[in-house]
């Protein structure tokens, strides 16, 4: 499996140590870790999941890790969900790690 994907828009995808992790920005304070699983696991098998919550209050603090084995479906995710609506809120998906050449 390589270690990083083809460029795209200056940047490359690059592998964490096991997987391909995309950032998900744009959450609502009430969306739940399932409404999160529901719609990534459309793109492949997610192999985990973490919904940043705000530890005083308790939502969702607006972002999210989303780690799959296969860079196709993390990217199936990305090209499939950004932009796309949660709870009525626009969420934005992009590669964690990235590196600009």
């Amino acid at each position: 499996m390589p270690a990083q994907a083809a460029p795209v828009n200056g940047t490359i995808a690059e592998r964490s140590v096991e997987g391909w992790t995309v950032f998900i920005t744009g959450l609502h304070e009430e969306a739940t870790e399932e409404d999160l699983l529901d719609r990534l696991s459309d793109y492949g098998r997610v192999t985990d999941l973490k919904v940043i919550l705000d530890h005083r209050t308790g939502f969702v603090k607006g972002y999210a890790l989303a780690e799959f084995r296969e860079f196709r479906e993390a990217r199936g995710a990305i090209e499939g969900l950004d932009g796309k609506s949660l709870y009525d809120r626009p969420i934005k998906c992009d590669f964690a790690f990235t590196r600009t050449f």
